[in-house]
């Protein structure tokens, strides 16, 4: 199946998903029970081990969100090094990387990025398309700040300049365009893995508690 056709999938069954991310504690309070699940060397389900919970949540709120929530969450917390993702060839990232490129060129074109009359438009287009994916997509899964490591302070303990102390790094991109629309992505890219998490959150509270 190509990215396309994978991409056409995921939005035919998003639609008519009511999603509701403005509880942002709720969020992380998943995000990290999430994390702690996938780095724990001990998944015994019993009445005093309970990492499975966030697990069958997160599969749960895969099936009613038709999955790219939950594979960007997997790509970044449970493949391991985000910096090393794009040379290791990890499955999960191939697939990400697909259905992320068709996507974001489906996005181009409805918001009409660029004018596509001609055959070298079309070629120019698909090539900004695919630069803004995999640079969105890059930054998404690693975009710390390279002078305090995502910190928000130096190794001296002062304020990091660069990052004004927020720990995340700017698009590198020399183009002023191009650099708005991998911000965009990078935008909507938070809001699909939030949405999943915020989705978990709720099956974990209705299922588990």
């Amino acid at each position: 199946m190509s990215g396309s056709e994978e991409w056409q999938g995921w939005r035919r069954a998003k639609k008519g998903v009511n999603v509701d991310v403005r509880n942002e504690r709720e969020f992380m309070g998943f995000a990290e029970k999430y994390i702690a699940s996938i780095n724990s060397s001990n998944l015994k389900d019993d009445e005093r081990h309970h990492l499975t919970e966030a697990l069958a949540a997160a599969a749960l709120a895969d099936r009613s969100g038709a999955g790219l929530g939950a594979l960007l969450s997997r790509v970044k917390y449970a493949d391991g090094a985000a910096r090393q993702l794009f040379e290791s060839g990890s499955s999960n990232l191939a697939q990400l990387l697909r259905i992320w490129t068709a996507a974001v060129a489906e996005k181009g074109r409805s918001r009409g990025w660029v004018k596509a009359n001609t055959a070298w438009d079309q070629q120019a287009a698909h090539a900004l398309y695919h630069r803004v994916a995999h640079a969105s997509l890059a930054h998404w899964l690693d975009g710390k700040c390279v002078a305090c490591h995502g910190t928000g302070v130096t190794s001296n303990r002062q304020f990091c300049a660069p990052c004004k102390g927020g720990g995340k790094g700017e698009v590198q991109c020399a183009g002023g365009f191009e650099r708005e629309r991998i911000q965009d992505m990078v935008s909507d890219l938070e809001c699909l893995v939030q949405s999943h998490n915020s989705r978990a959150a709720k099956r974990l509270l209705l299922n588990f508690d």
